[in-house]
């Protein structure tokens, strides 16, 4: 993983494949945390307005499958270069900086301003270079 200021790799398990690199689109999984250890339940929100067919359980634990193009900021900074060069299977759980993530605004109710965040990442899929 390319290092950058406020990203810090914790934990990483490789995957298998080529790594994903900027230009793919990507189906991917979080779980996030906020620095003092609390889940934020945003799974769990999310997957009462989704489809299903883009909820997955596992362990236990709701996830959805989410879809970006890496590198059109689709999702929080810190997640999309945290993506960047893994492979398929792979696992990366980080910190991120406020200013990787949702910065002074937060997501009312789940993150609180200027929040660090732990983030467990699983890249599911490399499903294509365009987008669809």
């Amino acid at each position: 993983m390319k290092r950058i200021s406020g990203l810090k790799l914790l934990e990483e398990r490789e995957g298998v494949g080529t790594p994903a690199k900027k230009g793919e689109r990507v189906v991917y999984n979080t779980r996030i945390f906020l620095n003092q250890g609390d889940e934020v339940m945003l799974n769990e929100t999310q997957a009462e307005h989704l489809p299903k067919d883009m909820i997955r359980v596992e362990g236990g634990f709701i996830f959805v499958d989410h879809k970006t193009m890496l590198g059109s900021r689709q999702t929080i900074a810190g997640v999309e270069h945290v993506l960047m060069g893994m492979k398929v299977g792979g696992y990366r759980k980080v910190r991120i900086s406020p200013h990787l993530a949702y910065r002074d605004k937060g997501i009312p109710d789940l993150i609180p301003p200027d929040a660090v965040l732990i983030c467990e990442i699983w890249l599911r899929d490399i499903v294509s270079a365009h987008p669809s």
